[in-house]
C-alpha cells in the first residue's frame, strides 16, 4: 500500500470534483457487492454517511481468491483512483489498484442486507449501528447534542455538572435506583430490624438520580444561567415505546427568568436543535423519511415555521370540553393531560406547538411558583405534534415560607440545602426539562424510544 492519508466517504462524496482523477484510500465495511465475470462492484461504507461509496474491481487485476473474503460486513481497505461513475445513483467511485482485508464476515454474519424488524434489532444492539436505519439515527443523535451545547454556550450558560449518585428525589416519585455497598443478602440491621445505612458507604440511603435540576438551581443562583445535561435514571417498571430506566436529561436553570422569559427561551432552543439537525443532518433524515414516515420532514417544519401558541391549562381544559371528541381518558380541570389531549390541541385545534401554563398545584412538583390564585403555579409544558409533552419546566417558587409551606404540606425531608438559596439572596428564577431522548425521537421519527439510544435499558433488559 501507498503513503496516502485516508479519506471518508463522506467527503469524497460532498465534493466529487475535488477528488476525480486522483489516488484516494479509504476504509470502510463492505455493504454490498455484485458484478460478473469481468468486474466487481462494492458498496462501501465507512460511518461517516448514509451514502455509499461504490468501488470497482477489475477481474483483470484481482483474482476471485482475493476477492473471496468481500462479503457483506467485511471490513476493507482500499486504495485507486477516483473517477467519475458511468452508473446512475452516483457521481464518483474508485477504480481499485489495491486491496487489504481487515476482518472477514462469514456467512452467519447477522447483519446481512435483507430487511430486519426493530425489535430484531434491539436484540443485536451491538451491531444495529452498522445499519442504514440506526447509523442514520445516531448521526442525528450525535448533531442534536452538539446543537444543545452549541446553543447554551453562545447565549453565556455555564454547563454544570449535577450529581448522578443523590440523596433527594427531585420529583418526590420515590422510583429509584439505590446505590449501597452493604451485602444485600445479609446487610447490617439497626435493633428494630431496620437496614442499618450508617454502616454503608454515604452513610445514608442513595440512589441515582432523577433528575440534575435542584442542584442546578444552586448553579443558577450564582452563576447565573445554567445548563446540565446528563445520565437520569428512573425504575419505574414502565414497559412503554415511550419509557427508557436510563435516559438523557437537558435541563438549563436561569436566575432572574420569569414564567415568560422560560417560555421564550424553550421555544428558542427546541427550534434551534430541530433546524440544526435539519440543516446538518439532511441525508439521515430525508432517508428516514422515506424508509418510516413520509411526512416527517413536513412535521419538523411544522414546529419551526410556526410561532407556538401559549394558553393556559384552564383555557386548554375548556377547549377540550367543547371539542365534542371522545378521548379515551375523561377530560375535566384537576386532571394530569393526557398525550391524546394534547395531541388533540397540537394537530387539529391550533394546527400548531402549543405551550400550556398554569397548571393546578396538585400535579405538578412542590417547587413550581404558586400564583395568586392559591391553585394553580407557574408551570408550562412544551407540546408537539406527534409526541404530546416534550419539555415540562416552570417559574421556581423563590419566596421561602411558601416553598418551605410546600415542602411540609408534602413531608418531604433533607431539603434544608435546597431551601438555602431562598434564605440568602432569593431571586425570581426558572427552568426546564427535556427528555433528551424524547427529542431523538421526534427528530428521527422513530416510533420506540429504545431505538434511539444505543443501548437501551427498560425492564428486564439490561444487555450490553
Amino acid at each position: 500500500m501507498k503513503e496516502i492519508r485516508r479519506t471518508k466517504v463522506a467527503d469524497i462524496l460532498a465534493t466529487p470534483a475535488d477528488y476525480i482523477g486522483k489516488e484516494v484510500d479509504v476504509k470502510g465495511w463492505v455493504r454490498t457487492r455484485r458484478g460478473n465475470k469481468h468486474v466487481q462492484f462494492v458498496a462501501l461504507n465507512d460511518g461517516s454517511s448514509i451514502k455509499n461509496l461504490q468501488i470497482v474491481f477489475d477481474l483483470s487485476k484481482f483474482s476471485e481468491e482475493e476477492l473471496s473474503p468481500i462479503t457483506t460486513g467485511a471490513s476493507i481497505h482500499v486504495q485507486g483512483e477516483a473517477v467519475a461513475s458511468q452508473g446512475a445513483g452516483q457521481a464518483i467511485e474508485v477504480q481499485a489498484s489495491e486491496l487489504e482485508i481487515y476482518g472477514t464476515a462469514p456467512a452467519d454474519y447477522p447483519m446481512q442486507k435483507k430487511g430486519h424488524t426493530l425489535e430484531f434489532l434491539r436484540e443485536k444492539a451491538h451491531l444495529r449501528p452498522r445499519t442504514n436505519t440506526f447509523g442514520a439515527v445516531f448521526r442525528i443523535r450525535h448533531a442534536l447534542a452538539y446543537a444543545v451545547h452549541k446553543f447554551f454556550n453562545d447565549k453565556g450558560f455555564v454547563y454544570f455538572h449535577t450529581p448522578l449518585i443523590t440523596a433527594s428525589d427531585c420529583e418526590g416519585a420515590g422510583a429509584m435506583f439505590q446505590v449501597t455497598t452493604l451485602d444485600p443478602a445479609d446487610p447490617p440491621r439497626k435493633e428494630d430490624g431496620s437496614v442499618d445505612y450508617s454502616q454503608d458507604f454515604f452513610g445514608k440511603p442513595a440512589s441515582l438520580t432523577v433528575s440534575g435540576q435542584l442542584e442546578g438551581e444552586l448553579g443558577a443562583t450564582a452563576l447565573g444561567c445554567i445548563y446540565t445535561f446528563g445520565p437520569t435514571f428512573r425504575a419505574e417498571r414502565s414497559n412503554t415505546p415511550r419509557h427508557l430506566s436510563e435516559f438523557w436529561m437537558i435541563e438549563p436553570e436561569m436566575a432572574f427568568y420569569e414564567i415568560a422569559d422560560n417560555m421564550d427561551l424553550a421555544e428558542e432552543f427546541i427550534k434551534y436543535c430541530v433546524n440544526y439537525a435539519l440543516e446538518n443532518c439532511a441525508d439521515d433524515i430525508q432517508f428516514l423519511n422515506d424508509m418510516f414516515d413520509k411526512t416527517l420532514i413536513d412535521t419538523l417544519k411544522f414546529v419551526t415555521h410556526n410561532d407556538f401558541v401559549r394558553l393556559t391549562y384552564s383555557e386548554g381544559v375548556k377547549i377540550l370540553e367543547e371539542s365534542g371528541k371522545k378521548f379515551e381518558f375523561p377530560v375535566y380541570w384537576g386532571v394530569d393531560l393526557a398525550s391524546e389531549h394534547e395531541r388533540y390541541l397540537v394537530e387539529e385545534h391550533f394546527k400548531k406547538p402549543v405551550i400550556l401554563t398554569d397548571y393546578p398545584k396538585e400535579i405538578k412538583a412542590f417547587y413550581m411558583k404558586l400564583n395568586d390564585d392559591g391553585k394553580t403555579v407557574r408551570a408550562m409544558d412544551v407540546l408537539f405534534p406527534k409526541i404530546g409533552e416534550i419539555i415540562g419546566g416552570s417559574q421556581r417558587e423563590e419566596n421561602l415560607e411558601k416553598l418551605e409551606g410546600r415542602i411540609k404540606e408534602l413531608g418531604l425531608t433533607g431539603m434544608d440545602w435546597y431551601v438555602d438559596t431562598r434564605r440568602y439572596g432569593t431571586v425570581p428564577h426558572s427552568g426546564f426539562g427535556l427528555g433528551f431522548e424524547r427529542l431523538v425521537l421526534f427528530v428521527t421519527g422513530m416510533q420506540n424510544i429504545r431505538d434511539v439510544i444505543p443501548f437501551p435499558r427498560y425492564p428486564n433488559n439490561c444487555e450490553f
